[in-house]
């Protein structure tokens, strides 16, 4: 089976290839409209951004294929110049994808010519013909073509792979870090937002109905005000018991991350298969990161997917931790892109994905029209606890 396979994939992965760069002249043409739209009115913003979803489909499978012809895994480029590389690899496979094919029907069109030749030399022998012939495409098959498939391969991953340089990793991790200090700056006003609008008016509220408690005369009105007063001390406890729930759920706390992870999946309403093997604790800030990322994703499989079933899938291995949450739902699922926000498009993988750069961590979906809808979401981190396991 596996002479079969490195036989039969190579010539298939070219034809593949060749469809493709056709693919990647008409995305190249679309994208030109749309970027010229832009200026006038912001006319194209919105069908740049469905082509460059689409572009993200046709990287993404060839990254895919790539990594199993190299037997390798591909990640993703960063995000400072991930568009930039797509839209460089899309112009370099619409020459190359064709031209692969074309060199080799040329091949073979030169073997036959020599094939012809040869007969007309040597006179019409059954033999001869066919003998030369097995040699010519055999020695075609087993040397041209897979090198052409395995030279794309790696052409992909040069192109769809993350850049090596030092400065794009130092640009990385300064857009981590920056995207870190503005979500703390958000959960900071968010923080003194609720305390303004809840604690702080439920406190001000117990305040002034016991001032007036303090200065009344009549029994009736005191018992009145001093139950007002009551009921704000008790609305104002739940709203800090939110708000503190908000920082870091005491379900983490106790439980960690797994216990927390299955908690949250037992409140959604999609039935959820839950698959969890931790050796040990990440860190706390790791943990509360990778929780509201789960919850996050399955509130959006609640809302937005029409799905039947859920699956989550928890490990940690060679220093990574890798969550996958999936559905069997619609698909059609996409990160926002450089010309769209989460309120674009209608979901929170935005700030999923901003959460998971603090820690270096990456997002990956694959969400096909139809489904399913995967979320794979992977963070460097060391484990220090023991091992709690739930499946």
């Amino acid at each position: 089976m596996r002479r079969i396979r490195l036989i039969v994939e190579p010539p298939a992965g070219l034809l593949l290839n060749a469809a493709t760069g056709a693919a990647a002249w008409m995305l190249l043409a679309l994208l030109g409209v749309a970027a010229a739209l832009i200026p006038v009115g912001g006319a194209g913003r919105r069908p740049l951004s469905r082509v460059l979803v689409a572009v993200r489909a046709l990287t993404g499978a060839h990254r895919a294929r790539a990594a199993q012809v190299l037997g390798r895994r591909i990640p993703e480029p960063h995000r400072h110049d991930r568009t930039a590389r797509e839209v460089a690899w899309l112009a370099v496979h619409a020459v190359v994808g064709p031209a692969c094919l074309m060199a080799v029907g040329a091949t073979l069109s030169a073997a036959l010519a020599i094939l012809r030749l040869r007969t007309a030399e040597n006179g019409p022998s059954v033999t001869l013909n066919l003998s030369l012939a097995i040699v010519a495409l055999t020695a075609i098959g087993l040397a041209a073509v897979p090198l052409l498939h395995t030279l794309q391969a790696r052409l992909a991953e040069r192109l769809l792979g993350p850049a090596s340089s030092l400065a794009g990793r130092v640009r990385e991790l300064t857009e981590s870090r920056a995207a870190a200090v503005d979500a703390q700056a958000a959960e900071v006003r968010r923080i003194e937002r609720d305390l303004h609008d809840g604690a702080q008016a439920r406190l001000i509220s117990m305040r002034m109905n016991l001032g007036l408690a303090k200065s009344a005369s009549d029994p009736d009105q005191v018992r009145e005000l001093v139950r007002e007063a009551w009921e704000s001390a008790g609305q104002a406890l739940i709203d800090l018991r939110d708000l503190v729930r908000g920082i870091h759920p005491p379900v983490l706390a106790d439980r960690g991350l797994a216990g927390a992870i299955q908690a949250a999946a037992l409140l959604c309403p999609v039935p959820v298969r839950i698959d969890i093997d931790l050796p040990a604790r990440p860190e706390p800030p790791v943990e509360s990161a990778v929780y509201f990322a789960a919850a996050e994703a399955l509130t959006n499989v609640a809302k937005h997917s029409a799905a039947t079933r859920a699956w989550v899938r928890l490990h940690h291995s060679e220093g990574v931790l890798r969550l996958a949450v999936g559905d069997d739902g619609r698909g059609g699922a996409h990160p926002p892109t450089s010309t769209t926000t989460d309120a674009e498009t209608g979901t929170g993988l935005g700030g999923i994905r901003r959460r998971l750069s603090a820690f270096d961590g990456t997002l990956t979906v694959r969400s096909p029209p139809g489904g399913p809808t995967v979320l794979t979401m992977e963070l460097p981190c060391a484990l220090s606890s023991p091992k709690i396991s739930h499946s």
